[in-house]
């Protein structure tokens, strides 16, 4: 049969209302599960049990001779029966197994008293209600109980209806309440599962965030390492050259002067593109600012030449096709030479020569500066500082590595080997 869409326009705010209804309805019952359990045996006692009480029953042949066949109880009696098979539904969900060895008991003996109630029923309730919330190794024993009584109602009503038509229906009936209550209860587990991914994915999601801000926090962290650390050295010596040039050389004071200013203003835009690119990304993430782009190995010529401003000599030389590389590459060189020029000047004294090569062969990269300076660098005891790190961490996108100490002439040496082979991303 196929559903056309004005049909399913009018059954959707009907399945939206029944499932507002169904909601509303589990969040009372967990806030008060003994409402629901009263009402079931409330219902059964109107449904089943008054109207054998009132004895309201047809005057039709076949009533009758159904009544007559079995045994007509006192009201005292009837009523103690129907208590003893209606009330132990009040523990259907937190007890199931004892409330239905308790009704199954009252079950044999009311039939074993050629009783016949209506409030019967009570017995599929209850085998629905184990398989729903017992314990799956219970059922065996359940659905054998349940078979045994089956079988005795149906050899004590053998005098109205054949016994196999009745072992017929009433099995049929347990079976249903059987498979209805581990329909539902494979449903409810896998409602379950379901939330329990969702969950999981959403914990697994916040964590992947938490995580890239992290990375992203240390990345801007570094850069900014780089731009101050390097820019404050160069402005420091500058101002140190300056101070001690102006009684005696004003003219190399007011040259210190220029360049402090240009080296500031240079570290300035540095810092302005980085926190650009934060301010971007929280204000616009769909867009991005205009900015100047990342420095390059071009870009080592004029980094040398602020260095030697400083009073710093620097040779500084290149081999093979380093323009070809990609620049993601060109600005882990050029942050690599930064940091290594940034030491070299920290830590350098009158007469410090550095020399600084950059080398592409074989698929990798090499940089390497050796400088003149003091071959003991000022510092904690084993403390790599945040420059060497950050080095290290910039190679290691890359697969390199990098190492750093002494060199035996009294200098200081720095190399970091990249590895530019494509990575296969197949795999």
């Amino acid at each position: 049969m196929t559903v056309t869409t004005d049909e399913l326009g009018v059954l959707g705010p009907l399945v939206a209302r029944l499932s507002r209804g169904g909601r509303r309805l589990r969040h009372a019952d967990r806030a008060r599960p003994w409402v629901l359990d009263t009402a079931v045996v409330v219902l059964l006692f109107l449904m089943f049990c008054l109207p054998d009480l009132l004895h309201d029953g047809d005057d039709g042949d076949g009533p009758r001779r159904i009544r007559l066949a079995f045994a007509q109880l006192p009201v005292a009696a009837m009523l103690a029966l129907q208590a003893g098979l209606v009330l132990p539904l009040l523990w259907r969900r937190r007890r199931p197994l004892v409330a239905f060895g308790a009704i199954a008991a009252v079950f044999v003996v009311q039939w074993s008293l050629d009783a016949a109630l209506r409030a019967d029923v009570a017995l599929f309730v209850a085998l629905y209600s184990l398989t729903l919330h017992g314990r799956l190794r219970q059922l065996p024993w359940a659905c054998a109980v349940m078979a045994g009584a089956m079988a005795l109602v149906a050899v004590r009503a053998a005098s109205v209806v054949s016994v196999w038509d009745a072992l017929f229906f009433l099995l049929s009936t347990a079976t249903a309440a059987l498979a209805l209550g581990l329909t539902v209860r494979i449903r409810r587990a896998q409602l379950e599962g379901l939330r329990d991914r969702a969950a999981r994915l959403e914990t697994e999601r916040d964590q992947r965030i938490r995580l890239a801000a992290a990375t992203e926090r240390t990345r801007v962290a570094r850069e900014m390492h780089d731009i101050v650390g390097h820019n404050l050295s160069v402005i420091i010596t500058l101002a140190d050259a300056g101070a001690y040039a102006t009684g005696t050389a004003p003219e190399r004071g007011k040259e210190a002067l220029r360049l402090i200013g240009d080296t500031g203003r240079l570290a300035l835009g540095e810092l302005r593109r980085v926190l650009g690119v934060l301010r971007e990304a929280v204000d616009d993430p769909a867009g991005g600012p205009e900015l100047s782009p990342q420095p390059r190995i071009m870009d080592i010529g004029a980094l040398c030449a602020t260095v030697r401003s400083a009073g710093l000599e620097v040779v500084y030389r290149t081999s093979g096709d380093v323009d070809a590389l990609d620049s993601g590459v060109q600005l882990t060189v050029y942050r690599i030479v930064q940091e290594a020029l940034t030491n070299t000047l920290k830590h350098a004294e009158s007469g410090t020569r550095s020399r600084l090569a950059v080398l592409v062969a074989d698929g990798r990269l090499t940089v390497r500066a050796v400088d003149t300076g003091p071959a003991l660098r000022s510092g904690p005891p084993n403390d790599e500082g945040h420059g060497l790190v950050g080095m290290r961490e910039r190679a290691a996108l890359y697969g390199g590595t990098v190492t750093a100490g002494p060199t035996g002439g009294g200098g200081w040496h720095v190399e970091a080997v990249l590895d530019l082979t494509p990575q296969d991303g197949g795999r």
